[in-house]
């Protein structure tokens, strides 16, 4: 089954419309290859090669590995185009080209020159989710707030352009997504007091198109009072300035460091904003629009559709930024434009992504306590808003009081790491997180540059449960239900990958790849790669063969205290303690390991005999 989009980037490229980046449409339609991080606009994560499929997924064997010489947390993966395959690295930010054809000889280095003073305001590892391509060109964000286009045959700076200021705690770590004749760009910064923001760069030069900021006035906001709406109404005029105490939102967080999608029939952009600042919530009466928000944008202009606002008043660090996931899909017996989100507050969201209506919004991990449901009945003046629980309400209980067992921690029950969806089976796989916390907030005062936090945390698996602190699901969107769902030791930080060959691939934080039945969730392979894996699964077809590629290096949020040698449990916004048992398990060290099944290509192809048992591709 052809992944969505597909049909439409045929007659895109026939009629020579540019309802977005021709080169992107291309790249993206070419199931051999891998051409921007999500794997196409849509986000699905879905790849059509079924080479690799659960017949025979339990012979995979390590066909070349490649060592970024970098330690620290190795999020994203590589792209692939054509003969060559691009590998990324976490801060300095380097930039290997290695020729397929030729036993992965590098073809160029880029290693830019940045002030190692960066990393001090990077609050959850020096981690780079990774690269994009367009019009023969590789694009890069650094964590100095740099975006760097690269020839993509030589390596070479086509343009540079820095959109924001280390100084006061702004800093990059997400992916830019090409659209049109434009490169889409986010901001990292939230526990620093940054004011996020979109900003459009022209893709031939690297000049800023547009920029839309998260919070404040309606001008700076590209939002139309009466045209942009939220659950189906106008926003109305100082929608944001009317949800904050003073100019508390000039400094109020909503950044932008997750997954972008776009949809090139409604010219729609779409992403997530982050947690307000502080983490405080009795420093920032008020909803705190448009933080913690879905948001719809016009991708020519960047004006926005429609917004949707999923934890008004944030009190717990519920960031919005996770990827939403485009499909079409029938409901009611009408076909639908939907967009499904898996929200770090523990619940997942169906909307239409056309209109912003609000179908579906269920808990996707039952742990979840710290509010009973989201109110559904259009006729409520609650209607879309989570219903807050008393008892795990940080903001009732008031500055210094320790707010105990609140499910999800922080760093919420699924974190930026993708998930993945097939057409076939018409499923979602979810990498999730299941941990609760305590938090108690405290009064901060904002220095630009300086930590502002305004909280303390420790985080714990999830009480009465299996014990450990992950688990990787099947979610069905229509139903709002999980299918099924794999208990982990440890969070799974890893994105998903699912495949035409009925497989579903994932990592774990003491590093595995793992490979399991798409309709039952039945492990099929496992391998234990040199560092824990953060990074996201990808395939790609070279010489007429299928190969599965994957980044490990431990690190991130989950593993900061390995990354960074950090001991107090408190420590890495609470993670250090919640984690500590992932050093008996796993050590630094960035590495890509390739898989293949044995023999040449066109052995390959063909499904095994007799299938070695799920144990017999066990390695480690």
């Amino acid at each position: 089954m052809k992944r969505l989009l597909n049909s439409t980037v045929a007659v895109l490229l026939l009629s020579g419309t540019a309802y977005a980046n021709d080169s992107v449409l291309a790249e993206t339609a070419k199931p051999e290859q891998w051409a921007i991080q999500t794997g196409d606009y849509a986000n699905q994560r879905y790849s059509e090669l079924d080479q690799i499929n659960r017949d025979n997924v339990a012979d995979l064997r390590v066909a070349w590995t490649f060592s970024t010489g970098v330690l620290r947390g190795h999020e994203g993966s590589p792209l692939v185009i054509g003969d060559i395959m691009y590998v990324h690295t976490p801060f300095p930010n380097n930039v290997f080209a290695l020729d397929l054809a030729n036993d992965g000889k590098i073809l160029w280095r880029y290693e830019p020159q940045q002030d190692p003073e960066v990393i001090a305001v990077m609050c959850c590892d020096t981690v780079n989710r990774g690269l994009a391509y367009a019009d023969g060109m590789v694009l890069l964000s650094q964590a100095d707030t740099t975006v760097v286009a690269l020839d993509a045959k030589s390596g070479e700076v086509k343009w540079s352009t820095k959109i924001g200021d280390p100084a006061i705690g702004e800093t990059l770590t997400a992916t830019v997504m090409p659209v049109k004749d434009k490169v889409m760009v986010g901001v990292s910064g939230g526990e620093y007091g940054v004011r996020g923001r979109m900003t459009a760069l022209n893709l031939a030069d690297g000049t800023v198109a547009w920029k839309a900021y998260s919070t404040g006035p309606d001008e700076d906001m590209l939002v139309d009072p009466e045209k942009t709406t939220h659950l189906g109404k106008p926003i109305g005029k100082d929608s944001s300035l009317n949800s904050w105490e003073g100019d508390q939102w000039k400094i109020g967080g909503g950044t932008l460091w997750g997954w972008f999608s776009y949809d090139p029939d409604l010219n729609l952009i779409y992403y997530g904003t982050g947690n307000p600042s502080t983490w405080n919530p009795s420093q920032r009466p008020g909803d705190n629009r448009w933080s913690m928000t879905i948001m719809a944008r016009d991708a020519d202009t960047g004006m926005a559709k429609w917004f949707y606002q999923m934890t008004p008043h944030d009190e717990w660090d519920f960031d919005g930024v996770n990827e939403n996931i485009l499909t079409d899909q029938e409901v009611d017996g009408q076909m639908r434009k939907l967009l499904t989100h898996f929200d770090r507050n523990g619940f997942a969201y169906t909307l239409d992504r056309e209109s912003g209506e609000l179908l579906v919004a269920e808990k996707f991990d039952p742990a979840v306590n710290w509010a009973t449901h989201v109110e559904m009945d259009p006729n409520s003046d609650q209607y879309g808003r989570p219903q807050v629980v008393a008892e795990y309400s940080t903001a009732q209980n008031g500055e210094d009081e320790n707010t105990t067992g609140i499910c999800p921690a922080a760093l919420g029950t699924k974190d930026q790491q993708p998930a993945s969806y097939s057409p076939k089976t018409q499923t979602f796989y979810v990498p999730t997180n299941h941990v609760c916390m305590d938090y108690e907030p405290f009064r901060v005062a904002y220095t630009a540059g300086q930590p502002y936090v305004g909280a303390t945390l420790s985080m714990y698996p999830a009480p009465n449960s299996h014990g450990g602190m992950g688990n990787f699901i099947a979610w069905d969107n229509i139903e709002g239900k999980i299918k099924w769902s794999l208990p982990e030791q440890f969070s799974v930080w890893s994105g998903a990958l699912a495949t035409a060959g009925d497989v579903v691939f994932y990592g774990t934080l003491e590093g595995y790849l793992k490979a399991v039945d798409a309709d039952t969730g039945e492990e099929l392979y496992r391998f234990k790669t040199p560092s824990g894996i953060i990074g996201n699964v990808m395939t790609y077809v070279h010489g007429g063969k299928q190969y599965i590629g994957v980044l490990s290096g431990v690190g991130g949020w989950a593993g900061i205290g390995l990354a960074a040698g950090l001991t107090n449990p408190n420590e890495g916004l609470g993670a250090v303690g919640g984690y500590a048992a992932l050093s008996d398990y796993t050590e630094l060290g960035g590495q890509l390991t390739v898989f293949e099944l044995p023999g040449e290509a066109s052995a390959a192809a063909e499904p095994a005999a007799e299938p070695a048992p799920a144990e017999g591709g066990t390695s480690g």
